[in-house]
């Protein structure tokens, strides 16, 4: 059974396809059968560029557990560069931490110990899965 859930945004960036880097100028998300993941249905996040034909297209099919936990790493990610960049004066991003979303499976879950990136100095809490 088809869904019809869709959601689509404008975006900024660039993706990589078979035949290399394009720039991403809009992002689909949907639920419903994948193409090529073996599920019965799946969350399809698709980057675009219309304008450059089919060839400009990098896509994922995931569980919907996955998509969630996608959430939690994306609105810690972003929390964690507003407060970089307000800290730089870039932005008027409020400076509150974000927390798990009570929507977000029980099985993926913050662990407190903290990871350094590349040397920076910034510390950032670290996503689990548990069994």
């Amino acid at each position: 059974m088809c869904t019809s859930i869709v959601e689509i945004v404008r975006a900024e960036g660039a993706g990589v396809s078979e035949g290399g880097w394009f720039p991403v100028t809009s992002a689909a998300v949907t639920y419903d059968h994948p193409h090529h993941a073996l599920l019965e249905d799946a969350i399809t996040i698709d980057f675009v560029n219309p304008a450059l034909g089919p060839g400009a297209r990098a896509a994922v099919e995931i569980t919907l557990d996955t998509a969630k936990g996608l959430v939690v790493a994306l609105t810690r990610a972003i929390a964690e560069a507003e407060e970089m960049e307000a800290g730089r004066g870039q932005s008027s991003a409020p400076k509150e931490r974000v927390g798990i979303s009570k929507d977000v499976p029980a099985h993926i879950q913050a662990d407190e110990r903290p990871i350094r990136y590349n040397g920076s100095g910034s510390v950032h809490p670290r996503l689990r899965l548990t069994a």
